[in-house]
């Protein structure tokens, strides 16, 4: 699948953009090894949730699509999933994988996990290593991708465990292995990540302390069924408060997009860039702040973006460079060399594009230096990776030509309306 984006003025409209991601892998996965039946509304149906769907399906989990974006899953408690009659293919969900890792470790039944191309190359080691520690049996190929076996042990054993660099992924692994592990488990993070997982577990009335950097979480309790209500994800709203930014007429609104502070780096980021932002009617849907985002034509400026922002931003960074190809002067951002094993190497994906469309950059082994400018029109590769794709389709409001993106197929996984909801705010996107 291929997008074509011809150049255009404008960004205009109220936009709603599809259910948070990481919440949705999170309510499936929490619902299932509940006790009784929990709702979930608002659930991302991208293919990379579905692949979490499934995966708890084929592990005995009784779950109702009620609608589009409403499950029913009916909970088999801490100990009541069953040994699937295959191996469990998570497609391109890292998450999924990384996540059931450390769900997994713990049950009495042993299992395999696989993916597709993508995720078959992506690292797994640094997660397999904190949970071998706690006991468990986890086997990858040689150099720590999957397949990824899970074998069946005795007893897992709760661990005092230092991330060695900042990973809600990891973090979260290891505490959902603390679930099911004898004793305390306790995760100290460098910088603070992603909570859905620490905010989930309570609202699915799951013991947890936390004190400052330290989680701690014992393997002595069960989950209580809940409702759960997905906020809007922001990841998905970065490239529409992106597009109205850099658009000459450019001002769009989201609503109930999930501001969780673990999460809005980006808008940060943007604001230090000198974008128009507000942030309005913030409530809470459920146990996750939520509001409106407008954001207006800006006129940007190049930065250097703090290190302490990049944990926070991690995923909106292929939106991030577009913004800084057209600021004025040099935006520049390291430590974020967790961008390279995300669906592609992000850092080179987007460094590769950016070049092709005119633009200079400079790259780093964990960041790169942008030099804003004149972005002309070219061929793009996105690797595969929905975030690159759609980062240079809105790139196109400001380029002198056509922008054919191949490889965009994965836009599914996390915004199946990403084009329709382009055309909506005037974006010249076709499907090719």
């Amino acid at each position: 699948m291929k997008y074509l984006v011809k150049p255009s003025d404008q960004a205009l409209g109220e936009l709603q953009v599809p259910g948070d991601k990481s919440i949705s892998h999170r309510a499936i996965m929490f619902g299932s090894i509940a006790q009784g039946c929990s709702q979930v509304t608002g659930f991302l149906n991208g293919e990379d949730c579905i692949a979490t769907l499934r995966a708890f399906a084929n592990m005995g989990v009784r779950i109702e699509q009620l609608a589009p974006t409403e499950l029913k899953i009916e909970g088999t408690g801490k100990f009541g999933l069953s040994a699937p009659d295959t191996v469990l293919d998570l497609g391109n969900s890292g998450t999924s994988m990384r996540l059931l890792m450390g769900l997994l470790a713990g049950q009495k039944f042993n299992v395999q996990l696989v993916g597709d191309h993508s995720l078959m190359s992506r690292p797994m080691g640094r997660v397999r290593e904190p949970l071998t520690k706690m006991g468990a049996d986890i086997n990858t190929a040689a150099n720590g991708t999957p397949p990824v076996e899970i074998r069946n042990v005795s007893a897992l054993n709760g661990i005092h465990y230092e991330l060695p660099v900042a990973s809600a992924q990891v973090k979260s692994a290891v505490l959902l292995a603390g679930l099911y592990a004898q004793g305390d488990t306790i995760v100290i993070e460098p910088q603070p990540t992603r909570d859905h997982t620490e905010r989930m577990l309570q609202s699915f009335a799951y013991p947890i302390d936390i004190s400052g950097n330290q989680i701690s979480i014992s393997g002595d309790h069960h989950l209580q069924a809940t409702s759960v209500d997905v906020p809007a994800d922001i990841s998905s709203a970065a490239f529409f408060i992106v597009a109205a930014c850099i658009a000459r007429q450019g001002e769009i609104t989201l609503h109930n997009v999930g501001v969780n502070p673990t999460r809005t780096g980006v808008l940060e980021i943007l604001q230090k860039m000198n974008a128009e932002i507000d942030v309005h009617n913030c409530a809470m849907m459920g146990a996750e702040p939520v509001a409106s985002i407008t954001a207006r034509s800006s006129a940007l400026k190049g930065i250097d973006i703090p290190p302490e922002l990049v944990p926070a931003a991690i995923d909106e960074f292929p939106a991030i460079c577009i913004a800084a190809a057209c600021a004025d002067g040099n935006t520049q951002f390291t430590r974020a060399a967790e961008l390279r094993v995300k669906e592609s190497d992000r850092i080179a994906q987007m460094a590769s594009g950016l070049r092709a469309l005119g633009v200079a950059v400079e790259e780093f082994p964990d960041g790169l230096n942008i030099t804003g400018g004149q972005i002309s029109g070219g061929c793009i590769d996105s690797g595969g990776d929905h975030r690159v794709a759609m980062a240079f389709a809105i790139a196109a409001l400001r380029a002198g030509a056509d922008i054919e993106i191949s490889d965009c197929a994965n836009v599914a996984t996390s915004f199946p309306s990403f084009v329709e909801t382009a055309h909506s705010a005037g974006i010249n996107i076709n499907v090719c």
